[in-house]
């Protein structure tokens, strides 16, 4: 009986052995087969350096986001271009500038979103991981070279970080800069300065002293009058204050490093002395409260009627300034141009990151049995320098010509004045330097594009300042993140409310204490303990 039961057991494990065979070879045989079941069209060798083109056409559907300065257009070069050198061929659903943020989300809400998702800041793909709408796309990156070379290369692991959700995964494909880019600052009638000899400032207090002296000298004038209601200025300037404020603001917490804590920004005594700096611009008339309020039009009229001689700008605005300033003041009565952004109490610091608003991409999108090549695209286009140069100036020979690296616009070609001869405009006309595409990519490449002027305000910046280090990163729970915008949203709401306040003297600095107290009593505290309890586990997890 003992040996039949011997037998009997014997025979029982070899059948769950064959069993578990059977089973192991179906379960590879399966995922082969899935893996298989993804790579049409991808190349099989595909690195560094390719140039990717799919072994079999496929269309792919993307979000278009349509620029009113250079509208969308069915015939342009651009998309005839992707075609033929890729094989792909692109599906754009459009979506005016206006409505994308809004359009994105019902899109991606109900299902209905193109597999791929360009456009999108770090911070806003954060709505979507819940819902497994979008993929976790650091799970993919290998498949990726230049994308995954260019993080190594410069060394962008640790700003890659701050991307990362509770999962420990990123769900969005930045756009990559080598290095940090400045391009707001103000922009000032130099003209003037330089007719009364006075110093273009290096620091806000100096900039203080210089518009006092304006103020003397030109009793109508307010000399700043600012647009973007006020918000690109004080991001700047909050900066040099050691602070964060107007479109830096962002979820209103600041890492103190002495501390190792989150504290709340507009608590500090930083925050206070930028209000308190600002403040006295508004109270000794040398800011126009209007700053704040009006539209971008009216700001600029004032500002190239020669009624302010400060404004805030980029390389953009700069050009279209003095094309509006040909017309109103003549072509030889004026001169303006962008400062280096003053330094503050903090020193010559300047903010910025070296990722660029980018791409998420559809769950749906891990299903197509293109899978691999939409990888591989999007990885050619959005990261390798060929991809990257072409988006940005489109077809050699027919758009620009390269003669030792040394990249130009052809005779007739046009680009935010380069070559204002030029009867065609390369966004306009051909479709390319358009935002949905060209971001990103080496100093070179950025600079490529940018006046003499702009590359001297690019390198002033980078000699005269200090790049102050990214914080770090606050992953929280789905939970969490519920908690955050009920607690973060009103708090900002009330902190904008009362920095204007304050600015405008309707609110006296000696209640800043009392400020600090609303806000406690407005779930403060608990948006603090939810933020480093968050840090906390993020810590201990590394």
């Amino acid at each position: 009986m003992k040996n039949g039961r011997k037998s009997f057991k014997s025979l029982l494990y070899l059948f769950i052995l064959v069993v578990l065979v059977i089973a192991g070879c179906s379960s590879k045989e399966s995922a082969n087969k899935e893996s298989e079941d993804t790579k049409k069209g991808a190349m099989e060798s595909y690195s560094v350096g390719d140039t990717f083109k799919a072994t079999e056409e496929f269309e792919l559907p993307i979000l278009y986001m349509d620029q009113p300065t250079y509208p969308y257009k069915e015939d342009w070069l651009l998309w005839e271009k992707i075609k033929e050198m890729t094989n792909v061929t692109l599906k754009p659903t459009i979506v005016p500038m206006s409505d994308y943020t809004q359009k994105r989300s019902l899109l991606i809400s109900s299902g209905d979103a193109p597999l791929v998702i360009p456009k999108t800041y770090p911070g806003e793909e954060s709505a979507f991981v819940s819902s497994g709408a979008i993929l976790p796309i650091s799970d993919y990156i290998d498949k990726m070279p230049h994308f995954k070379d260019k993080v190594e290369k410069w060394q962008l692991e640790d700003e890659l970080e701050g991307l990362k959700q509770n999962d420990g995964k990123y769900y969005l494909l930045p756009g990559l800069h080598e290095n940090v880019w400045p391009d707001y600052t103000l922009i000032v009638r130099t003209d003037i300065f330089e007719k009364h000899n006075i110093a273009i400032p290096a620091t806000w207090e100096e900039l203080y002293e210089a518009m006092k002296q304006l103020k003397e000298l030109y009793p109508d004038v307010t000399p700043f009058s600012d647009r973007f209601e006020f918000n690109s200025t004080l991001n700047i300037a909050a900066t040099g204050f050691g602070t964060k404020a107007g479109w830096g603001f962002g979820n209103g917490l600041t890492y103190d490093k002495d501390a190792d804590k989150f504290v709340y920004t507009a608590t500090t005594n930083e925050y206070k002395d930028m209000l308190t700096y600002f403040n006295k611009l508004v109270e000794e008339g040398l800011l126009d409260k209007e700053s704040f309020t009006q539209e971008d039009d009216q700001a600029t009229q004032k500002f190239v009627t020669g009624k302010s001689f400060i404004i805030n700008g980029n390389s953009q605005t700069v050009i279209l300034h003095r094309t509006d300033m040909d017309k109103t003041l003549g072509k030889d009565n004026y001169k303006i141009a962008k400062i280096t952004v003053p330094g503050g109490p903090a020193g010559q610091l300047m903010s910025g990151s070296r990722l660029e608003n980018g791409v998420m991409i559809s769950s749906k999108a891990k299903e197509s049995e293109n899978f691999e090549a939409i990888l591989q695209f999007i990885d050619w286009l959005y990261y390798s320098d060929e991809g990257q140069e072409f988006a940005k100036w489109g077809v050699e020979g027919t758009t620009y010509t390269k003669t030792d690296g040394v990249r130009k616009l052809v005779e007739d070609v046009n680009y935010n004045g380069l070559n204002p001869a030029g009867s065609k405009d390369l966004r306009v006309d051909y479709g390319f330097s358009g935002g949905v595409f060209a971001y990103g990519g080496t100093t070179d490449l950025l600079r490529s594009m940018m006046s003499e002027e702009e590359v001297k305000f690019q390198e002033d910046m980078a000699k005269t300042k200090t790049t102050i280090p990214a914080e770090p990163p606050l992953p929280f729970t789905i939970e969490d993140r519920e908690q955050v915008t009920l607690l973060s949203t009103p708090l900002k709401d009330y902190t904008d409310q009362n920095t204007l306040k304050f600015i405008f003297g309707e609110r006296d600095l000696s209640e800043f204490d009392a400020f600090i107290k609303e806000l406690e009593g407005q779930g403060l505290q608990k948006y603090l303990d939810l933020a480093n309890d968050t840090y906390k586990k993020y810590k201990e997890s590394k």
